[in-house]
């Protein structure tokens, strides 16, 4: 937390950025980037890193991650061709669920906060469809992303 109370929403305090270019498509008819574009990208940049750092892809796993709740903050306009950044950190490691914080920034100079994401992740059994324990070498790697700034929470209930 700042001093104001508030998060620590800079570029910095996202220990994940991936640079993301937007596309042509991507604008609605208002020609800025459609609201479900914003999830898209957040979605990627979850499950990229996930299978970037535990190999294999999601969707195949017996054990899968899947969305129980997610929101996104819109606080300044994007658009085709603004490229992007979207960050990434963990704000809370339950037993079964992660909550992820997302921030999508406008690549300028100086990166400008474009949106705030929230997702939440619940782990179950692919097949039984029932919540189950985050794997090990899941867990360890989102243990690296658990934010610094005093706002995270690693538990041990789901």
């Amino acid at each position: 937390m700042t001093a104001d109370g508030t998060s620590d929403n800079r570029l910095d305090s996202f220990p994940v950025r991936a640079q993301v270019p937007t596309r042509w498509a991507d604008n609605d008819m208002y020609g800025h980037l459609n609201n479900a574009v914003y999830y898209q990208l957040f979605d990627t940049v979850i499950n990229g890193w996930l299978a970037e750092r535990v190999g294999g892809s999601p969707a195949d796993a017996q054990i899968q991650g899947v969305v129980a709740e997610s929101s996104c903050r819109f606080l300044a306009e994007v658009g085709f061709p603004d490229p992007v950044i979207v960050g990434l950190r963990v704000e809370r490691l339950g037993t079964s669920s992660v909550t992820y914080a997302l921030g999508l920034f406008r690549d300028e100079t100086e990166p400008v906060l474009a949106a705030l994401g929230r997702w939440v992740h619940v782990y179950v059994d692919a097949k039984a469809r029932r919540s189950v324990p985050i794997p090990p070498q899941i867990r360890a790697a989102l243990t690296t992303l658990l934010a610094t700034d005093g706002t995270s929470q690693s538990t041990e209930q789901a």
